[in-house]
């Protein structure tokens, strides 16, 4: 029974204390996940429109307001050793409004996962063209992150030992080579190769680029043992991750003149340019199909009240993902999935919100946290929280000046707390929450 809930992951239940890690292992997966390809991607963005000193700079105030997310939201995941979407019951959604963000995680992420394979199949099928067709490699990579998610934290774990210093020591060898060929200090004082970029425009793209990780960071940081690894690990992998992979994007678009560094690495060093691929998306894609199977989950729990067991939907999740990216269809929703992208940081808002300062159903966690249980009932619906993250969302979907992703997060924060000081946030209904069985419980924390 022991296996069965490690497997499982605690999808549906508390982290129990036997299962937590120690921080550093989680801040390589976190580092991981900051220094994927897109982070290069990203850093080649800024480095084509902003000098050296400004891109480091949107990059430090980027990465701050990211970080400051992660622990806020982070820490009560530890606390509570909950993901995002089952945390989300208490923490001002209800079961209904938690079975949205689950629903919505889910979608959000397979379809990242999906075109994420299809990028990467496109880049094998550039450098290796006619071994297979792009539509295999697809297949392949989608099928080989199924694999090793559908062994779940263990095994994303085991990835990133693998991965992380592998993608670390390629990218600084195509680096170091790419910049051989001109002279560093020009290219640290030099101007921006292409249109200009303010700071604030800088500092809004860093943030944006991973808000949807910060706001589902407590997948990763349950299993965290204390509030202080929480802030280390978070630090150390967001700061490496932006710093090392963002300013070498930088460096890169300033010797080519160029924001497409996908085509840089590729085509000056080869295979290496291929490995760099490979691992650069693995590190993410793994949870990109991780949190959207415990979003998918905790959606079927609450919609349906069947209880799917982790490792059976990784793995269906997992092949449907592969195969629509296979055939090309995945890549048309990209649009979709950037607008349903604002729907995510009211959630972390209205999380933090409630369970800092409205406490409406703090309570019953605090009570249920000893035991390991989670409270006995959950609110049904909220109407207030429907309410404040649509008109939150819709804000930040509107707005083009400062930083969206951030103005909508405060903004549903401040009208969530209004919400709560003027007696509106109240549950309508009660659902029973099903429990883990005590003995799987108590087995898996031995």
């Amino acid at each position: 029974m022991a296996s069965q809930v490690h497997s499982d992951d605690f999808a549906l239940s508390r982290v129990t204390p036997g299962a937590r890690k120690p921080w550093f292992g989680i801040a390589v997966q976190r580092f991981g996940q900051v220094s994927a390809l897109s982070q290069f991607l990203l850093g080649a963005t800024l480095g084509y429109s902003m000098t050296f000193g400004e891109a480091a700079l949107a990059l430090l105030l980027g990465s701050v307001i990211l970080e400051v997310i992660m622990c806020i939201v982070g820490i009560i995941g530890q606390k509570e050793g909950l993901n995002t979407a089952l945390l989300a019951r208490w923490t001002g959604f209800g079961e209904i409004g938690a079975s949205l963000v689950g629903l919505a995680i889910g979608i959000s992420l397979i379809g990242w996962f999906g075109i994420q394979s299809a990028i990467s199949a496109q880049s094998l099928d550039a450098l290796m063209p006619g071994v297979l067709p792009a539509w295999v490699w697809s297949l392949l990579f989608g099928l080989g992150v199924t694999a090793i998610v559908a062994f779940g934290f263990v095994g994303m774990q085991w990835l990133a030992n693998i991965t992380v210093p592998l993608f670390l020591i390629l990218v600084g060898w195509s680096v170091l080579s790419e910049l051989t060929r001109h002279d560093f200090g020009t290219l640290l004082t030099g101007p921006a190769p292409g249109p200009a970029m303010s700071v604030w425009q800088g500092t809004g793209i860093v943030a944006g680029g991973l808000i949807v990780g910060a706001i589902i960071t407590a997948d990763m940081t349950r299993f965290n043992r204390s509030k202080a690894d929480v802030v280390k690990q978070t630090v150390v992998g967001v700061s490496l991750g932006e710093f090392v992979i963002g300013l070498a994007g930088v460096l890169l678009a300033h010797a080519a003149a160029t924001g497409d560094i996908v085509a840089i690495v590729t085509s000056s060093i080869g295979f290496v340019g291929l490995v760099i691929v490979i691992t650069g998306t693995l590190k993410i894609n793994d949870w990109n199909l991780y949190s959207s199977t415990l979003g998918l989950v905790n959606f079927i729990s609450t919609a349906f009240g069947r209880n799917l067991h982790r490792m059976s939907a990784t793995i269906v999740l997992g092949v449907v993902g592969s195969i629509l990216a296979a055939a090309g269809i995945l890549s048309q929703f990209a649009g979709f999935l950037m607008i349903l992208g604002v729907a995510f940081p009211p959630i972390a808002g209205i999380m933090v919100a409630e369970y800092f300062v409205v406490k409406r159903w703090r309570g019953e966690l605090d009570a249920t946290r000893a035991t390991g249980a989670l409270p006995a009932t959950a609110p049904r619906i909220v109407p207030a929280t429907i309410v404040v993250w649509l008109a939150s969302a819709l804000v930040g979907y509107f707005t083009t000046w400062g930083i969206p992703p951030l103005l909508s997060l405060l903004l549903s924060m401040v009208l969530y707390i209004g919400a709560g000081k003027l007696g509106l946030v109240r549950g309508l209904g009660a659902a029973v929450t099903k429990q883990a069985p005590p003995a799987v419980v108590a087995d898996a924390a031995a």
